[in-house]
């Protein structure tokens, strides 16, 4: 049975503005994370997917800050390490990162082996340069780049390049985890194909033992994570394996985001395109029910008062105040009136052509 190599539990961390106002990104979230598996977090822009990845590095430098909550990293509650012992004992050994826009993330005035003759001063300081270049050189062959690489500068290197070195670089020490913070983003579909098998070569030849994927991207998470976790306003709003995420989602924020997309999947081809109106509520100020209610179709009164709690149904965790059996019934009725709507706009479309 495999254990579980990251536990997050109750983490709440802020912004705080110039005026002392606490903005609240990541807000009471619990996930764990099993030794081998790949967890993908997704949620549009500004539901704090790239603020928990900070929060999870602990990464807390103004105006990001800690609020509460625990991170254990192989049982290890990193929250009550001292900010050395974080950079020296966690940071790239237990758990590394690959930042959002990882293609700037490298200093150009700096040649590649640099940056890792930097990590290893640090965190291997017993091995020479010639050790330090040679396990370098290793690395890099294994991940499809020429060692000659370690001695370019990066604005020498494509942007598949650059992604690759900063995965390389990123995993030199063989974290236990690894965050990548959208590394798909910016690449065409090519790079991306490449780096997502290159993220899977890394899990399966440990030299990473489990994977964070964080992106924007729903489907694609599909071809890359066991299980998936839906963020919305700081908060878990649902979480199962990746194919109910995709195909069958219970909270209606993962129905209207996997609505709003195009997903090339089996049985997911010619579904209507939705927009999700309105916008995310305003974290400064206390929010008392459902933060998707304002924009939700199905929403009652009820869902805008009092906390509402997580379900956990057939191992899938989702939070809503309906129950598993409504949802259903009403995502039956609205998706035979999209049907219908669909045809009458097909025959419609008909009439003007013959016209």
């Amino acid at each position: 049975m495999s254990k579980n190599i990251l536990e997050v539990k109750g983490l709440k961390t802020f912004y705080k503005t110039r005026l002392k106002e606490k903005v609240f990104a990541v807000d009471g979230v619990d996930f764990v994370l099993e030794e081998g598996k790949t967890l993908g977090i997704a949620g549009e822009s500004g539901c704090g997917k790239s603020t928990l990845a900070l929060s999870l590095m602990g990464f807390y430098f103004a105006p990001l800050h800690y609020g509460d909550g625990s991170i254990v990293v192989d049982g290890t509650d990193i929250m009550k390490l001292s900010k050395e012992q974080l950079r020296k004992q966690v940071s790239g050994r237990e758990i590394a990162y690959i930042p959002q826009a990882a293609m700037n993330a490298l200093n150009p005035t700096m040649k590649i082996i640099r940056f890792i003759e930097d990590i290893m001063k640090e965190h291997r300081p017993e091995l020479s340069k010639q050790q330090v270049w040679e396990l370098a050189a290793e690395r890099f062959q294994t991940l499809n780049l020429s060692p000659n690489v370690l001695n370019s500068y990066p604005n020498e290197l494509s942007g598949g390049m650059k992604q690759r070195t900063v995965i390389a670089i990123s995993t030199i020490l063989n974290p236990k985890v690894l965050i990548a913070d959208e590394p798909t983003s910016a690449l065409d579909v090519t790079s991306q194909k490449a780096v997502v098998k290159l993220l899977k070569d890394l899990l399966d030849k440990k030299f990473i033992k489990s994977l964070v994927f964080i992106t924007h991207e729903l489907p694609l998470l599909y071809h890359v994570t066991d299980d998936i976790v839906v963020m919305y306003a700081g908060e878990i709003v649902e979480r199962g394996t990746a194919h109910q995420m995709i195909f069958d989602p219970l909270h209606p924020y993962t129905k209207k985001l996997m609505g709003s997309i195009i997903v090339p999947e089996e049985g997911m081809k010619g579904h209507k395109l939705a927009a999700i109106p309105g916008a995310p509520p305003n974290l400064k100020k206390a929010i008392v029910g459902c933060r998707f209610a304002d924009r939700c179709s199905f929403a009652k009164d009820s869902c805008r008062t009092g906390k509402i709690e997580s379900r956990t149904v057939d191992g899938r965790i989702y939070r809503c105040h309906f129950d598993i059996r409504t949802l259903k019934e009403w995502y039956r009725h609205e998706e035979e009136q999209q049907h219908t709507d669909y045809r009458e706009t097909d025959h419609e479309s008909i009439r003007i052509r013959k016209a």
